[in-house]
C-alpha cells in the first residue's frame, strides 16, 4: 500500500553542513570503510539534505521520498546519470544503463519490447522448469549453500532465458568473470581507483579486464551461433533473439557492440539482483516462522501441490509480499545518483550545475518514518489494508523515473515464481540470525548462507 502524506503529518525537512571532510580525499575514507553505514549515519546525524565529498566530487544525499521521486523523474532534462568509474564502463559498455540523451532513447526504444509484461509470460515457463529441477536434486537433511544455489538457478534461467540453448556449457566461465568483475567493480567504487584516469593499470584493473574479455568471447561465440541459426531459418523466442531482430525508427539494428552491452545489461538483471533477492528471502524466512506459515499456506491455497504458471503470479499475494518485503531490507541496487546537467533545484533548495544528488534505497528503506520497525521482516506492512501507509517513493528497488529498470517485472515474476516452486517441497533453515552484506555492483552476502532442507 502507498499513499503521499500531506504535509501537515510529514516530519520537518532538516540539513545541515554535512560530516567534516579530509583535504583532497572528502568523505572518501568513512564512505570506504562502510557505505551503507556511513550513508545511515549522513541521514540520522546530518539531516534529509545532508552535503558531503568523494574526493573533489561535490554531492548532496536527499533523504526524503519526495527528493526522489522528483530527482528520478529529472533524469534526462535537468539531470544525467553520474559517472560511476572505469570498471563500471568497462562491464556495461554504452549499454541503456549508461547511455544518454537521444542514444538512451534509441537504446530503450529497442530493448524494451523484450521485457515487456506479454515477453515476460512466454520466460515464466522456463522460471518454473528450472527452479522445479533444482528441487529434484535437493533432499532433505541435506545443508546447502543458499546463495549459491540460487545464484546457480538464476544463472541458468538468465542463460536459457537471454541466449537461448546456444550457451549451454558456457555458464561456467560467464558466471566466474561476472562474479570477477563485480568484487572489482565493488573494490574500485570504494577505493581512489575510482578517481585515477583510464590509463593507470593496477592489479584490480588488470582482472577486470581479463573478466571482461571472457564475457566479450563467450558472448560473441553465442550472437554468432544466433545469427547461423537464423540464417539457416531457426525461429529463436529468447531475449538475444528478439535483440537481434529490434529495429529502430530508421530500420537501423543494433550493432555488434550494442548487442554485447545490452547483452550483459540483461544478463545482470535477470541473474545478479535476482539470485541475491531469493537469497535474502529465504533467510529472512528462516527468521520468521509465521511469515513462513502463511506462505505455505498460500501455496497450499492456490497451487494445492501443481507447479505455478505465469497467471498465478497475480493469485500469489503474499508470496509478492514476501519478495517485496525482501527488497525492501535488503535492496540489490542500494545507491543511485544523477548529476545536475545546469542549475537547478530538488525540493526547493538549490542544486548547481555538476553536484551530484544521491539517493540510496538501503538508507530510505531503512528509515523509522516511513516503515516502522524497519530492521523487521513484515511482509504483512504490505497488506492493502496496512494501517501504516508507505509514502510514495520511499520504496525505489528498480529506481523509478523514466530510468527505471526495464527488468522489473521479469525479475518479480522470477523471484515470486521461484519461490512457490522451491517452498512448496521445502524449508531452507538457516537459523534467525543475518548474513552481513558485501556492498558490489549489488547487494551480496559477506559470508556463506548455510541451511538445511526440510520439507513442509
Amino acid at each position: 500500500m502507498t499513499s503521499t502524506q500531506s504535509p501537515a503529518t510529514q516530519p520537518p525537512d532538516t540539513a545541515s553542513g554535512g560530516p567534516r571532510r579530509w583535504p583532497l580525499l572528502g568523505n572518501l575514507p568513512a564512505f570506504a570503510r562502510d557505505p551503507l553505514a556511513f550513508f545511515e549515519s549522513l541521514r540520522d546525524d546530518h539531516g534529509d539534505w545532508v552535503p558531503w565529498a568523494l574526493g573533489p566530487q561535490r554531492n548532496v544525499l536527499a533523504s526524503r521520498p519526495e527528493h526522489v521521486g522528483e530527482l528520478l523523474g529529472a533524469v534526462e532534462s535537468t539531470f544525467r546519470p553520474t559517472e560511476l568509474g572505469w570498471a563500471f564502463r568497462q562491464l556495461l559498455g554504452e549499454g541503456v544503463v549508461v547511455a544518454q540523451g537521444d542514444d538512451w532513447r534509441r537504446k530503450r526504444a529497442l530493448v524494451q519490447p523484450a521485457v515487456r509484461p506479454r515477453q515476460v509470460r512466454s520466460y515464466a515457463a522456463t522460471m518454473v522448469e528450472c527452479a522445479d529441477a533444482l528441487a529434484g536434486t535437493w533432499h532433505e537433511g541435506d545443508q546447502i549453500d543458499v546463495h549459491r544455489e540460487m545464484a546457480g538457478l538464476t544463472q541458468r534461467i538468465a542463460v536459457r532465458t537471454l541466449f537461448g540453448s546456444d550457451a549451454a556449457g558456457r555458464e561456467a566461465p560467464i558466471s566466474a568473470a561476472m562474479a570477477t568483475a563485480q568484487r572489482e567493480l565493488g573494490a574500485e567504487f570504494r577505493g581512489v581507483t575510482l578517481f585515477l584516469p583510464p590509463w593507470v593499470r593496477t592489479p584490480g584493473r588488470r582482472r577486470m579486464r581479463q573478466a571482461v574479455a571472457v564475457l566479450d568471447r563467450e558472448i560473441e561465440h553465442v550472437i554468432r551461433a544466433h545469427e547461423a541459426a537464423s540464417s539457416a531459418g531457426a525461429e529463436r523466442d529468447d531475449l538475444l533473439s528478439r535483440l537481434l531482430a529490434a529495429r529502430d525508427e530508421h530500420g537501423g539494428p543494433l550493432s555488434r557492440k550494442e548487442l554485447r552491452d545490452e547483452s550483459i545489461t540483461l544478463y545482470i538483471g535477470g541473474h545478479e539482483t535476482t539470485s541475491t533477492t531469493l537469497t535474502w528471502a529465504w533467510q529472512l524466512l528462516s527468521g520468521a516462522p509465521a511469515a513462513r506459515a502463511r506462505l505455505t499456506q498460500e501455496l497450499d491455497r492456490v497451487l494445492g501441490g501443481r507447479l505455478p504458471t505465469y497467471d498465478d503470479y497475480a493469485r500469489l499475494p503474499w508470496t509478492r509480499q514476501v519478495v517485496k518485503e525482501a527488497l525492501r531490507i535488503y535492496p540489490p541496487i542500494w545507491l543511485i545518483s544523477a548529476v545536475a546537467a545546469q542549475d537547478t533545484s530538488i525540493g526547493g533548495r538549490p542544486v548547481p550545475a555538476g553536484t551530484s544528488v544521491w539517493v540510496s534505497p538501503w538508507s530510505m528503506h531503512r528509515d523509522p518514518r516511513w516503515f516502522p520497525d524497519p530492521e523487521a521482516f513484515r511482509p504483512e506492512r504490505w497488506d492493502a489494508d496496512a494501517p501504516h501507509a508507505v509514502p510514495d517513493h520511499a520504496w525505489f528497488p528498480f529506481g523509478g523515473g523514466p530510468r527505471a529498470c526495464l527488468g522489473a517485472r521479469f525479475a518479480l515474476v522470477e523471484a515470486a515464481l521461484v519461490l512457490a516452486v522451491l517452498a512448496q517441497r521445502f524449508h531452507l533453515d538457516s537459523g534467525s540470525g543475518r548474513a552481513g552484506v558485501f556492498p558490489g555492483l549489488t547487494l551480496q552476502p559477506k559470508t556463506p548462507v548455510l541451511a538445511t532442507l526440510t520439507t513442509p
